[in-house]
């Protein structure tokens, strides 16, 4: 409970504070990048449900043309919206840099469930909903989280809210550290992100099971 309520949110905030201190030279590299590549706006900038259902606007490098559609990434029609460096910062997170911002902010915490739009749903479920459903609209949504590192966009509407509820229910300092060092090996490895729609079958096929 003591970690939950108070040490979660200082180690939020001293590791976006150092974050954005160390990552400064990233970000103006990709920046550049960002401008140079395609035409349209640095930052992409959508308003996403936070904790308890309210609203806030999450920042992220854009990495999508400026005429795609306001859905996920990997729900698009057309993967060729993607911009060619966009494609690329999504495989290595690098375009989530950004909320580090809405960390310092309290917004957000380093892990959690991922913040969605509230409309974000597969034809049958609303993720929205269906964390309601569990408990896990009450904590703060992540730059990670239990689902992220169990498929990602691989993942069905029901199995992302299952993982989510998982998430708040063991949530401790030792789930945390797992879940922030198994990111990186995902990262590194570059699985579960796809750009462009992938059939329903696929995900429910990925296994549902919280970590040991």
């Amino acid at each position: 409970m003591i970690y939950r309520r108070f040490i979660k949110r200082a180690i939020d905030f001293l590791f976006a504070l150092m974050g954005l201190i160390i990552l400064s030279p990233v970000f103006l590299i990709l920046i550049l990048i960002t401008k140079l590549d395609s035409k349209g706006p640095v930052f992409f900038v959508q308003t996403r449900m936070g904790r308890n259902r309210r609203p806030f606007r999450i920042y992220k490098f854009r990495t999508m043309k400026v005429n795609a559609p306001n859905v996920p990434t990997h729900q698009l029609e057309d993967p060729a919206l993607v911009t060619r460096f966009g494609r690329f910062m999504r495989k290595s997170s690098l375009d989530e840099i950004p909320q580090i911002v809405n960390i310092l902010l309290g917004q957000m915490s380093m892990i959690g469930p991922r913040p969605v739009i509230e409309e974000e749903n597969d034809g049958v479920s609303n993720l929205i909903e269906e964390r309601e459903k569990v408990g896990a609209n009450s904590v703060r949504p992540g730059l990670t989280g239990l689902a992220q590192i169990n498929g990602r966009d691989e993942l069905s509407i029901l199995d992302k809210a299952k993982m989510d509820g998982e998430y708040v229910k063991r949530l401790s300092f030792s789930l945390d550290c797992r879940i922030f060092f198994k990111t990186i090996a995902k990262v590194i490895k570059r699985e579960g992100i796809h750009d462009g729609k992938r059939r329903e079958e696929n995900a429910s096929a990925v296994s549902d099971q919280p970590m040991k």
